[in-house]
């Protein structure tokens, strides 16, 4: 990229010319297999996240390599053993993080630069934990600072008032609630703080508006101002958008 601005500088490229140029640098194909969006993070400071979910354990590890060997750190979500396994061994001598519980592989050759921001993460029950550490371990990896309180529903409401006095004592920047069943926690954690809150529907439930609809029915409904809501069980558009909010947050901090 520096070559290319170089030559922009001495007039031997024009404009739109280096513009063709630094745009062909951010994108790599990967064997066909994937067209790796390269410049992401430096647009929006979101690193290229491999979703491992549906991909064979062997294409997963070389997607990861490659952006790896490009970028100096990976992200692979929703990653089976299998998955995890075979892109530990491509990645060779690089530091492999394992999250089991999010089920998120990272992989990164020079360490997290803290930003300041500052996030909360909720769960109303131990069943959502799960998806809420897939939200804290992408908020971390964008920086942020993340504290947690879990299990602390409307089941009983009383746990959720030192969660919440600990997240207003750390002045997060925004508070992810996770919640299934009825998904009521949201609403209940809005209505106590002057903090954005992210509704992060989980599917933890059975029978009628099983698995997240009613969860996410009742989030998007909330009577609670300040409440925004992912898709169900979407704990890395949770931690993204959350780590997004506290690190803009962080930035303009005095």
């Amino acid at each position: 990229m520096r070559r290319v601005l170089e030559k922009l500088a001495r007039g031997e490229l024009s404009v739109d010319e280096a513009e063709r140029m630094i745009k062909a640098l951010l994108l790599e194909e990967v064997s066909s297999l994937a067209l790796l969006d390269l410049g992401r993070e430096v647009r929006r400071g979101v690193p290229e996240i491999v979703l491992a979910e549906g991909k064979p354990p062997e294409a997963t590890a070389r997607i990861a390599k490659a952006i790896l060997d490009r970028c100096g750190r990976v992200i692979v979500s929703r990653a089976s053993r299998e998955h995890m396994e075979s892109v530990k061994e491509a990645l060779g001598d690089a530091e492999v993080e394992v999250h089991e519980a999010a089920r998120i592989l990272v992989a990164r050759r020079t360490p997290i630069e803290k930003t300041g921001g500052r996030v909360g993460v909720i769960t109303a029950g131990t069943s959502d934990i799960p998806v809420a550490e897939e939200a804290k371990v992408v908020a971390r990896e964008l920086g942020c600072e993340v504290y947690t309180a879990y299990d602390v529903g409307v089941a009983g409401v009383h746990r959720v008032f030192k969660a919440l006095r600990d997240m207003v004592e750390n002045d997060v920047d925004v508070i992810v609630v996770a919640a299934g069943m009825e998904g009521a926690l949201p609403s209940v954690v809005a209505s106590m703080v002057d903090i954005p809150v992210i509704g992060l529907p989980t599917s933890v439930g059975y029978g009628i508006g099983g698995k997240g609809e009613a969860a996410l029915k009742s989030m998007l409904q909330s009577c609670s101002l300040g409440v925004a809501v992912v898709n169900v069980d979407a704990g890395v558009a949770a931690g993204v958008i959350a780590a997004m909010i506290a690190n803009r947050a962080a930035k303009f901090r005095s």
